[in-house]
């Protein structure tokens, strides 16, 4: 028998060749199946689970459906099921074992939906699940049992929800857990018994201390955030901490650091200090940290003076990325307030320079202290010892540079004196330069303290102060800026070393606590990079008080920005305005002279050359010129201006043009066009 071939055989063949899935089209509706594994549907606008799809597929994507419920129904036929996205739909509940069909899945995100209870049995059935994202929801609590047979389990995400308590996470292949945002003043080592964690993230869910023995049970964690928590002093749990490659501090209560606190972290590659109030880094910080990729310092109110000037220096010598750069700027000293601490060259720091002293026998350098008057209170404030370490005064200073016993040009001091406020030691003393390029003060007999402040009979009146609470006042200079009035303060309490400045924005989700300390001596300050048209708190306690007795508070308001263009559009106007009827003139005065020649012109020309006319406009007949102006030949003018009149009819049926009007003075003159400042 023969078989005959058509043109139509090659096609036929291929159809049955092709899967099932292409020649039945069986793509779920409003979804896109771009390969037989993959099924997408984005924003399909459906309460439920698209129906018929394929046994085969293994990645099923349906974020932003709008699905308000699941059934085991929907997921039946799905064995081979790996990663199922229900992230940003309307789900409020899981129905008890509704994943039990999906015996293959790994991956499950139900992140960004509105449930509120996990119960025992939402997640039985699925022992291969490695990925569990339950993050932003409204989820307030969840079964102790609820993650039992998820042995397989490396990240669970419970962020952005309201749990107030969290069951015991016994998971020893957990490598990544997620509590951020939640509300968990204490955890323990019971509550999280997962050895073999990488990745702890604990920001802002209210501790007030890291617990010990919990640090200790996580042997193999390189990645720790314990950022905008209520932590007061350095966790000590921290300070035998090994192995830590991303650490972050930030928002903490905790106050300058300690070097000594930090000397364990030393295999660091990106560390997130910001908020904590810091005023100076000291150079040994880059010796603790030799493999430091990424440094987060923001929104501290760095001290910018000499000795900080070894740092944009080292981030751009070891190719370190400062993040959040904007952000990093100065406080102090006034000359360098406001600007980016990154940008800053060295010169700008006010270090002092080396000198050379010869004479025709011997030859030496000086290193003598300098009397100068220098911003004490700030010098060592950003990550300084506690008053009681000495070990800065006990180091080698053979390397450091030394310091002109007397400035020889009138250019050093006047350097000197714009880094150096009035009158920082007190009562008498005297502030010396070290060779540091810091300062210190030496005190007369009988007085004591950083800054010569303490009197005997000082220490006596100090408990009899009271608190005021008009004592300290603000008025807005800017949108991004208030000025804060402190003379009051100051001068009620004569004993205080500096202030401490606490301010929080009342209008914006931030609303954590920004800490600066200011000098005694500084009976104004600015207070810069706020956020316009916002509500701000601001309280003043005396530098190193622990009681809030000496408080004082104000609110002020930063005013909405403007737009910095309006001011030039209403000069352009105005300067419109001027040239307009100037031109205008100009225009009407070549045109009278034009009409004048050809008038003298003609007539000379009638009179075959045989009289003398004298071309006064004053005296000639100006009918174009008249008619001219009478058809809108001039430039149309603005309308606060008034068109002059073309001409003054004489007895002679001539017409001569006023070339200088009362209501056409000069432009120079007129007030009302001059520019505006204000």
């Amino acid at each position: 028998m023969k078989v005959f071939l058509t043109p139509l055989t090659p096609v036929l063949l291929l159809l049955l060749l092709l899967p099932d899935r292409t020649m039945s089209g069986d793509c779920p509706k409003d979804c896109s199946c771009a390969t037989p594994e993959s099924i997408l549907c984005f924003q399909r606008r459906s309460s439920t689970i698209p129906k018929r799809v394929p046994p085969a597929t293994k990645s099923l994507y349906l974020f932003a459906n709008g699905i308000e419920g699941l059934t085991t129904e929907d997921f039946e036929g799905l064995e081979v099921l790996e990663m199922l996205d229900l992230s940003q739909n309307k789900l409020t509940e899981l129905p008890d074992k509704v994943f039990e069909p999906l015996t293959s899945l790994k991956n499950l995100d139900l992140s960004s939906n509105q449930i509120t209870h996990i119960s025992e049995y939402c997640f039985q059935g699925m022992p291969l699940l490695e990925r569990l994202y339950l993050y932003s929801n409204h989820i307030k609590s969840i079964h102790p049992a609820a993650f039992n047979g998820l042995e397989k389990l490396i990240e669970l995400k419970l962020q952005g929800n309201q749990l107030t308590s969290l069951p015991a996470l016994s998971m020893t292949g957990l490598l990544l857990l997620d509590l951020r945002f939640n509300v968990f003043p204490t955890l323990g080592p019971s509550d999280l018994e997962t050895p073999n964690l990488e990745s702890l993230k604990l920001a802002g869910v209210g501790l007030t201390r890291l617990d010990d023995k919990l640090m200790a049970s996580l042997g193999n964690l390189h990645d720790l955030d314990i950022s905008g928590n209520q932590l007061e002093t350095f966790p000590t749990a921290l300070k035998e901490a090994r192995g830590l490659i991303h650490l972050s501090l930030a928002g903490n209560p905790m106050g300058p650091l300690n070097l000594e606190d930090l000397q364990n972290l030393g295999d660091l590659q990106e560390l997130d200090i910001s908020s904590l109030s810091l005023q100076g880094i000291p150079k040994d910080f880059a010796q603790l940290f030799p493999h430091i990729k990424k440094l987060k310092v923001a929104e501290n109110p760095f001290n910018c003076m000499c000795n900080l000037a070894w740092f944009p220096s080292w981030l751009r010598a070891q190719g370190i990325t400062l993040e959040r750069t904007e952000e990093t700027r100065c406080h102090f000293p006034p000359i360098n307030a406001g600007k980016v601490l990154e940008r800053l060259e060295y010169r700008e720091f006010g270090c002092p320079t080396t000198t050379t002293v010869t004479t025709t026998t011997v030859r030496t350098s000086t290193t003598s202290a300098v009397p100068v008057t220098t911003l004490t209170s700030t010098t060592n404030a950003f990550l300084a010892p506690r008053p009681t370490d000495h070990r800065y005064h006990m180091e080698d200073d053979s390397h450091l540079p030394p310091v002109p016993a007397s400035p020889s040009s009138s250019s050093n001091e006047q350097e000197i004196e714009r880094f150096c406020p009035s009158n920082t030691c007190l009562n008498g003393g005297t502030c010396l330069l070290d060779r540091r390029g810091q300062v210190e003060c030496t005190c007369p007999p009988g007085t004591t303290g950083t800054f010569c402040e303490i009197l005997p009979e000082v220490e006596m009146s100090i408990a009899t102060v009271t608190t005021d609470a008009s004592d300290i006042s603000a008025r807005v200079v800017t949108s991004t800026s208030i000025l804060l009035d402190l003379h009051r303060y100051i001068e009620m309490r004569p004993y205080i070393r500096g202030i401490r400045l606490t301010y929080r924005n009342l209008s914006g989700p931030d609303r954590r606590p920004i800490q600066l300390s200011v000098p005694a001596n500084y009976p104004e300050y600015t207070l810069r990079g706020l956020k316009p048209n916002s509500t701000y708190t601001v309280c003043a306690n005396p530098l190193g008080a622990t009681s809030g007795k000496d408080s004082s508070c104000t609110e002020a308001q930063t005013t909405a920005q403007q737009d910095s263009t309006v001011g030039a559009r209403v000069e352009d106007k105005r300067l419109t305005t001027m040239l307009v009827p100037a031109i205008a003139i100009l225009l009407l005065l070549v045109l009278i002279a034009a009409a004048v020649g050809v008038v003298c012109y003609l007539r000379k020309k009638r009179a075959n050359g045989h009289l003398d006319l004298d071309c006064d406009p004053s005296q000639l007949e100006l009918e174009g010129v008249k008619v001219g102006l009478d058809n809108g030949a001039l430039p149309q003018k603005q309308p606060e201006l008034t068109i002059p009149e073309p001409a003054v009819q004489n007895s002679n049926l001539e017409y001569e043009v006023l070339l200088l009007q009362d209501h056409f003075t000069s432009n120079n003159n007129m007030s009302s066009h001059k520019p505006s400042y204000f």
